[in-house]
C-alpha cells in the first residue's frame, strides 16, 4: 500500500502482528539500542517506544529488521520496481511485451516528485535539536546519532529536485566540540554523492545547503540506501518504490520532505571541520574519531505526533543487513548486467561487507587451450574494483564453474570450490597503496590500505585436509591448532606488537614449516590470530576475524613465499596475520549493567515479555 507517512506504516505492521509498542519508560542512553539489539538478534518484530526519557516524542526500531518485513511493506510495488530495473537493462523487452509491461509504465508516472506548497505537515512545529530522542547506541560513542537519516543536497551547477542527492550519512547530534542546538556533525565516506556537491560548493567559496529527513515514507528510507546510477535522482526511486509521488516543498532556501517527521536544516561552509566520533560502526568495531563537516544548523522542523526512527548498528548481521537483502531484491542481476561476464557477486555480511566480496565469472578467453587457468575472470575483477562501491572492496575472490552449479551464497561450498583450484605460486594479486572503506581500520591511515584478488580457475588440484597435520602440533610460538573447514586452519599466538615483530614472527614460522610443503600440500590457508578457538568456533567468527583484521600488503605472508618480476607468490600455504594491531578499532561490547537493566522490559508484566518467547 501507499503510505502517506511512518504512522500509517506502523500502525499496518501493528495489525498484521509485525509491531510491538513499549509502554515503560526507557532511556535512550544505551537501552533503547539494547533492546532493539536483543529483539533483532531474535527475528522480533518492529518496536515502537511510547514513552522515551527525556523527549516528547516517540521513536520506532527495527523496521526492517527482517526481509520477509520489509517485502510486506512493499508488497504492492516490489514487483513493479523489480519489472522497471529488468525493462531499463532490457528496454527491448517492452516492446516484445507492451501489454505485460503496461503496468510498470503506469507505476513510473509515480517516479516524478510533486511540488507540494500547500500540505507542509512537517513544518508544524518548529523544535531544538535536544527535544530529539539523544539515542546513544554504544558505551565508547561519542554523543546521540541519526542513524535513519535522509541527507538532501544539490548541485550548485545544476539545481533543483532531479539533480539532487538523497544518502544516508550517520549525523552526530550530540557530544564532542559540537555547540548543542546549533551545530551537528556529518560523516559520509568516500564514493558518496554529497562529496560532489560539496566539492563545487567549496570552489565557489560557498556553503552547502543540507536538509536531513527523517522518518516519512520507508521508500524514502530505501531510497536513501540505494545505489543509484550517478544522474538518476532517489526522489524519483521514492516515488516507484513507495507508490506516491516524493512530495517537497522550500522553505528558507532549503529544500523540504513534506511527509517527513522531522527535517533539520543548515549549511557546511568550506574546510568548517570537526572530530567526528566514536561511533559503533557496521563492521562490529568503532570508527574512530576523525573531522568531518559540520553541520551549522539553521532550523529543525516536526510534524505532529512525529516518530523518531532509528537503526543500531553492530558486528553484522544487524538491520541494515535486511536493507543489503532488499536492496538485491530489488536489483536482482542489475550489476551483473552492468559488468560483462559476471554471473554472480556476494558482498559478505559477516566480514561487514566491504571487505570481502565473492565473485562468480565467465572464462570464455582460451576455449582452444588445453590448460585452465585464470584469463577473463581476472579482467572482470578488475572491473568489479572499478565499480562504484564495489571498488571499496577489500578482499575479492572470483572463480568461474563451468557447470554452473556453484553460488556465491554457500560460502562454504564457495571456499571448498577455491581452496581446491587455487595456485598460490600464480593465482594472488595485490594492489597497494590504495582506497579501503572508511569505517575499516586494517589500513595504518583514514581511507588507505590495499586490496587482494585471488582468482582461481580450472581442474581440482588438492584434497583439502581435514585433520591438523603433524607438523602443526608442536610449533614454537604458535599453539593450539584447530580446524576452520577442510584447507584452512587458525594457529593462536601472542599479541600483535609492530610489523617489524610480526615479519620476524612469521619468519619463524616459515622457518618451522618451510620442508613440511608435501604435509601442507591441503592446507591452502593459515589463519594467525589472537584465540583459534573463537575464529574456528563458526564460519560467522571466521569471515568477521580474518577479513576485518588484515591489511592484504601488510598481513598476508606465505611459507617458501618468492617475488619474481614483481610477482608475488608462494610455494607453500598461505599465511593471514588476523590478529588485532594497536592501529585498530576497539570492537563493540554491549554493557552488562544495562543489559541487566532492559531485563524488566522481557520479564512477566513488561512490553516485551511474550514476544521472544
Amino acid at each position: 500500500m501507499a503510505y502517506r507517512s511512518l504512522e500509517e506504516c506502523l500502525i499496518d505492521l501493528e495489525k498484521n502482528g509485525q509491531l510491538v509498542r513499549i509502554r515503560e519508560e526507557v532511556d535512550p542512553y544505551l537501552e533503547m539500542a539494547a533492546i532493539h539489539l536483543r529483539v533483532h538478534e531474535a527475528g522480533g518484530p518492529a518496536l515502537l517506544f511510547e514513552n522515551v526519557k527525556g523527549s516528547k516524542f516517540r521513536a520506532a526500531s527495527n523496521i526492517f529488521g527482517t526481509l520477509d518485513r520489509s517485502k510486506f511493506i512493499f508488497r504492492d510495488t516490489l514487483k513493479l520496481v523489480q519489472q522497471l530495473i529488468g525493462l531499463k537493462a532490457d528496454p527491448i523487452k517492452a516492446l516484445r511485451h507492451p501489454l505485460k509491461n503496461f503496468n510498470a509504465g503506469t507505476a513510473a508516472l509515480k517516479a516524478l516528485p510533486k511540488k507540494n506548497p500547500f500540505n507542509k505537515q512537517v513544518l508544524y512545529q518548529q523544535i531544538q535539536l535536544a527535544d530529539i530522542p539523544q539515542v546513544q547506541h554504544w558505551p565508547l560513542d561519542g554523543g546521540a546519532f541519526v542513524t535513519l537519516p535522509q541527507v538532501y543536497t544539490e548541485d550548485m551547477e545544476q539545481p533543483g529536485i532531479m539533480h539532487a542527492n538523497l544518502g544516508m550519512y550517520r549525523i552526530q547530534l550530540s557530544g564532542n566540540e559540537y555547540e548543542l542546538n546549533k551545530e551537528a556533525g556529518l560523516h559520509y565516506q568516500l564514493h558518496r554523492g554529497i562529496g560532489i556537491h560539496q566539492s563545487k560548493a567549496n570552489k565557489k567559496g560557498l556553503p552547502l545547503k543540507v536538509s536531513v529527513f527523517v522518518g516519512g515514507p520507508p521508500a524514502h528510507s530505501v531510497a536513501a540506501v540505494m545505489p543509484l546510477p550517478e544522474g538518476i535522482s532517489e526522489m524519483t526511486f521514492a516515488g516507484v518504490l513507495g507508490g506516491r509521488r516524493f512530495r517537497y516543498c522550500y522553505e528558507d532556501g532549503f529544500c523540504i520532505s513534506t511527509d517527513a517527521d522531522f527535517v533539520i536544516t543548515g549549511e557546511i561552509f568550506p574546510g568548517d571541520n570537526k572530530p567526528e566520533g566514536p561511533f559503533g560502526d557496521h563492521l562490529g568495531y568503532y570508527s574512530l574519531q576523525h573531522p568531518f563537516p559540520v553541520m551549522k544548523i539553521q532550523k529543525v522542523f516536526a510534524r505532529k505526533n512525529a516518530i523518531w526512527p532509528f537503526t543500531v548498528v553492530g558486528r553484522p548481521p544487524q538491520e541494515d543487513t535486511s536493507f543489503g537483502q532488499l536492496i538485491h531484491e530489488i536489483t536482482g542481476k542489475a550489476v551483473q548486467q552492468e559488468i560483462p561476464g559476471l554471473k554472480e557477486i556476494h558482498a559478505v555480511d559477516a566480514a561487514g561487507v566491504h571487505p570481502l566480496l565473492l565473485a562468480i565469472g565467465s572464462e570464455r578467453y582460451t576455449p582452444y587451450m588445453p590448460v585452465k587457468q585464470p584469463a577473463e575472470i581476472l579482467t572482470i575483477a578488475n572491473h568489479i574494483l572499478g565499480t562504484g562501491q564495489l571498488s571499496l572492496a577489500k578482499f575479492l575472490f572470483i572463480t568461474s564453474d563451468d557447470e554452473n552449479k556453484l553460488s556465491t551464497n554457500n560460502i562454504e561450498v564457495y571456499f571448498k570450490y577455491i581452496l581446491e583450484r587455487i595456485n598460490l605460486e600464480r593465482d594472488i594479486h595485490f594492489y597497494t597503496n590504495t582506497t579501503i572503506d572508511t569505517l575499516d581500520y586494517s589500513g595504518i591511515t583514514l581511507n588507505s590500505g590495499s586490496k587482494v584478488v585471488l582468482a582461481a580457475y580450472g581442474d581440482i588440484k588438492r584434497e583439502l585436509e581435514t585433520t591438523i597435520p603433524q607438523c602443526l602440533e608442536n610449533l614454537q610460538s604458535f599453539e593450539n591448532a584447530k580446524l576452520v573447514m577442510p584447507g584452512i586452519i587458525a594457529l593462536q599466538t601472542k599479541e600483535f606488537i609492530d610489523y617489524g615483530t610480526a615479519i620476524k614472527e612469521t619468519a619463524a614460522l616459515n622457518d618451522q614449516l618451510s620442508t613440511f610443503n608435501h604435509q601442507l600440500s591441503a592446507v591452502p590457508f593459515i589463519i594467525i590470530c589472537d584465540n583459534s578457538n573463537f575464529s574456528s568456533d563458526s564460519l560467522r567468527n571466521f569471515l568477521w576475524v580474518t577479513f576485518t583484521r588484515c591489511n592484504p600488503s601488510h598481513d598476508i605472508y606465505g611459507i617458501n613465499s618468492f617475488t619474481e618480476n614483481k610477482h608475488w607468490g608462494c610455494k607453500g600455504p598461505l599465511v593471514f596475520d588476523a590478529r588485532i594491531k594497536p592501529h585498530h578499532a576497539p570492537p563493540v561490547e554491549k554493557d552488562t549493567a544495562v543489559e541487566k537493566k532492559i531485563d524488566r522490559i522481557f520479564e512477566k508484566g513488561g512490553s516485551l515479555y511474550n514476544v521472544l518467547k
